[in-house]
């Protein structure tokens, strides 16, 4: 999708430098006025903007917010998060992916909301969304060559993303993946990953991969308070929502690159397992067929966690639950 002249203009201001209304004006190709009233709109939307003669605007201070504009100025790939739809409040990023993937939406479009009323984990599960405007809600819409028997490793590829895009604002902090589709920050759940396929025998429509983290909230529902944490609960600071979504887009479109050459995870596999939260321990797979325990050695080139039992032996969980022991309420 091409840029508007906002994201442009914004881009732009971004250099932290002082940019004449002129030098807007020419590069461009908009009139003075139209300068103007994109500062002013930026201005009315949280942006502090200093205006100096002679010397031109330059940006101090953005809010955080996630519009179209303030996330495409961010971004830095050529497909992922290209394309943004931004809602106030929607029920799920999801469905409004899989509705714009009909619609026409293209490879890599992004849809993020500042607050969903019927967010949902793995499994039917509720994914807690009640504090608008602190946390990131956001579905990444794929519309794949592939088979589909390869589409649920995007869910590894999403993690790990979230995981390199987490470690560059918590520092010091643990950032570890519990497989298959949590991320979490020391030890506690900062991440989920949703990811849903329409297909047909042999042919992929579209994939989405719903992502929700907790970026800004203080606090928690009861129930989970001793399951979920937040980047502002581990660091003492909060962030800008929209350059960690840029971020992700930035890593998620590297990994998936790595990915298309072999349709697995041999590319990353050993940066994955660096990061498998269980990794040499005790895990308890949740298996339909009854539940065993297990020691973990790492996931295959496909995405399978490999259990090892006490006689030696090894097998491949392609599904089911897998808790680990030490991680928000080991059950």
């Amino acid at each position: 999708m091409k840029e508007t002249k906002k994201t442009q203009i914004l881009k732009l201001l971004r250099s932290g430098n002082y940019v004449s209304g002129q030098e807007l004006c020419e590069r461009f190709g908009v009139s003075r006025t139209a300068v103007w009233k994109i500062i002013n709109q930026l201005k009315a939307e949280g942006y502090e903007i200093e205006a100096v003669p002679n010397r031109g605007y330059c940006l101090k201070s953005a809010p955080d917010v996630i519009s179209a504009e303030e996330i495409t100025s961010r971004v830095a790939t050529a497909w992922a998060g290209r394309t943004v739809y931004s809602y106030g409040e929607t029920g799920s990023t999801n469905i409004d992916a899989k509705r714009l993937a009909e619609e026409g939406a293209p490879h890599g479009a992004l849809v993020v909301a500042d607050t969903q009323t019927m967010g949902r984990g793995r499994r039917g599960k509720g994914w807690e969304s009640e504090d608008s405007g602190q946390a990131i809600y956001m579905t990444l819409l794929l519309k794949p060559q592939f088979s589909p028997e390869y589409a649920s490793r995007v869910t590894l590829l999403m993690a790990l993303a979230v995981t390199a895009a987490l470690e560059e604002v918590c520092e010091d902090q643990s950032v570890r993946i519990k497989w298959p589709n949590d991320v979490v920050l020391n030890g506690h759940k900062v991440c989920g990953i949703l990811t849903e396929m329409s297909a047909e025998p042999g042919y992929i429509h579209h994939v989405v991969i719903g992502t929700g983290i907790n970026v800004n909230q203080k606090e928690f529902p009861k129930e989970v308070d001793q399951i979920a944490t937040s980047i502002l609960r581990e660091t003492g600071r909060t962030h800008s929502r929209a350059q960690l979504i840029a971020r992700v887009m930035f890593f998620f479109e590297q990994y998936y690159e790595q990915f298309l050459q072999t349709y697995d995870l041999s590319a990353v596999r050993e940066q994955y397992e660096a990061h498998l939260a269980g990794m040499g321990k005790e895990v308890r797979v949740l298996d339909p067929k009854g539940e065993y325990v297990g020691i973990s050695k790492g996931i295959t080139k496909n995405g399978e966690l490999i259990v090892e039992n006490a006689d030696g032996t090894r097998c491949e969980v392609y599904a089911g639950e897998v808790s680990v022991r030490g991680l928000y309420g080991y059950v």
